[in-house]
């Protein structure tokens, strides 16, 4: 009788870790794995942030890091949607054509769905902070999180081309840096 007993309870016991195993590998194979979803930051959304999703995007596909990467304004100007002159011409120099590209406006839903929000500069920030108290944690200027330093992206808007150049600079400077350090954080679920 304690034999058969003891040998029912061991069935038992692994029928149910079977089943609480499988259960894991089908949880695992109905909810993948999320990309991080980045949202770049300037005021407009016609330069600066524009630029800096292009290129994360080339940098991305290079590298072949997986997120979604977006861009967006903190101020913009419903008759300047357009990506700027020189910032398409930047761009179309490193052989990536962003004439399709429209500013769009920071949602309360861009805020929900990114986990990182990456901006030009310090006041971008402190818009961002001051509009969505809830984005606390994961709102940075691209120079913060990237090296840790305080530094703004300089606004290119109505400047001579060397300008853009200079932002175009910066970018390469960060962006590498932020996206590996984004690539290499434990993906969202």
């Amino acid at each position: 009788m304690y034999f058969k007993t003891t040998l029912r309870n061991i069935l038992f016991t692994l029928s149910a870790l079977f089943i609480s195993t499988s259960a894991i590998h089908a949880a695992d194979a109905v909810s993948p794995q999320v990309e991080p979803e980045v949202i770049f930051i300037c005021t407009g959304n016609t330069g600066r942030s524009p630029m800096a999703e292009a290129l994360a995007k080339q940098l991305t596909a290079k590298n072949h890091w997986k997120m979604n990467i977006e861009s967006r304004g903190v101020n913009v100007n419903p008759k300047e949607t357009t990506p700027e002159k020189g910032t398409q011409t930047l761009l179309k120099e490193r052989g990536i054509d962003i004439s399709d590209h429209r500013a769009q406006s920071l949602t309360e839903q861009d805020i929900a769905k990114a986990q990182y929000l990456l901006t030009m500069t310090a006041s971008h920030k402190e818009k961002v902070l001051k509009n969505y108290p809830q984005s606390a944690g994961k709102v940075f200027t691209l120079a913060e999180f990237a090296k840790n330093e305080q530094k703004d992206l300089d606004d290119p808007w109505g400047k001579p081309m060397d300008a853009y150049e200079k932002v175009a600079s910066q970018l390469d400077t960060y962006l590498p840096l932020a996206l590996a350090k984004i690539a290499a954080a434990k993906p969202a679920k």
